[in-house]
């Protein structure tokens, strides 16, 4: 079952956050996989790496709204997103437009010509009357313009230059799990903090920089394959941990997406009749695919005429849109 982990390390101040994505990321690419638009392996390996860092970074907040996580560019994705609510339910995409490369990174797949960015949108559950969701943008370049190759290389340059926060952020996912460990440094508290901000402690913090260390050695097949456990009694072994307790199940990491045929519709709807009845006359019906579950909604003629008939007008017996 999919899995999130907090901890910080007693007297210091580092937390971390440990997520596997198991049935859950499964289930997303299965139902890719029945609807026939599987991905290619490098995008795949991309978006549950997004799933993963979605995940901890809306916990690391505690946002009372939708946490989505976007990368576009100019290579052969157009874009790739993870949107994850605040009770961790998540869902995933991407959308690719030319060939990809079987070992293609993060350049290879979204920055090829230098234009690919990375946006983090914060999108309130219950917003004021005219407020807007808050979102940060950062290139996918380092601060020496080099090209980024992995996504945790880009979220950490995003943290360090939104937060003005420590941060390392490790992902890994294959077909089978999505997993990410981050670790970050905290913000200085009390009488440490008279005279001195967060930018001053970024990159000299000593006992951050000695876990941040630890938790590099990690590998992609340790994050893959180690349960929890093992995995943070043999990054961690010297280091006093507190942990809390896991979140699984209703209250952890899963999939889930919020199409409906109603959304569906009432987007027909939006589109006007003269357009969606040149649709059904064209190809006998609307056919609209959703982008993060796979599901597959049909509206034939006497559905299409039934979304333009107003609710009280309808036959008894006709779908209503809700």
């Amino acid at each position: 079952m999919s899995e999130l982990h907090k901890f910080i390390f007693e007297g210091l101040p580092v937390r971390g956050m440990l997520v596997r994505l198991t049935d859950s990321w499964r289930q997303v690419l299965q139902r890719r996989a029945a609807s026939n638009d599987a991905f290619p392996a490098p995008v795949r390996a991309l978006m549950g790496e997004m799933a993963a860092a979605g995940s901890l970074m809306q916990a690391n907040i505690k946002f009372n709204g939708a946490l989505v996580l976007q990368v576009f560019g100019d290579g052969p994705v157009k874009l790739a997103v993870a949107e994850v609510q605040n009770d961790l339910s998540f869902r995933v995409t991407a959308k690719v437009v030319g060939d990809v490369a079987p070992d293609a990174q993060v350049e290879a797949l979204l920055n090829v010509h230098g234009k690919g960015r990375c946006a983090i949108t914060l999108d309130p559950k219950d917003r004021f009357p005219g407020q807007q969701p808050y979102q940060g943008v950062v290139s996918l370049h380092g601060d020496r313009r080099e090209p980024l190759q992995k996504i945790s290389e880009v979220l950490e340059h995003y943290m360090l230059q939104s937060e003005q926060l420590d941060t390392r952020l490790i992902l890994a996912a294959n077909d089978e799990v999505a997993a990410g460990l981050l670790i970050q440094r905290l913000p200085v508290e009390g009488a440490g903090n008279l005279g001195r901000s967060n930018e001053d402690e970024i990159g000299v913090n000593e006992a951050y920089n000695r876990i941040s260390l630890l938790a590099s050695t990690l590998t992609r097949e340790e994050l893959l394959t180690l349960d929890a456990d093992t995995l943070l009694r043999r990054l961690f072994w010297e280091e006093t941990l507190r942990r809390f307790p896991p979140l699984v199940g209703d209250d952890g990491p899963r999939f889930a997406c919020t199409c409906s045929r109603g959304r569906v519709g009432r987007m027909l709807i939006g589109l006007g009749r003269p357009e969606v009845d040149d649709i059904v006359v064209e190809q006998g019906r609307a056919e609209i695919g959703c982008d993060f579950c796979g599901a597959q909604y049909h509206f034939d003629a006497v559905d299409v005429g039934e979304l333009f008939t107003p609710t009280p007008q309808q036959a008894p017996g006709s779908q209503s849109i809700n």
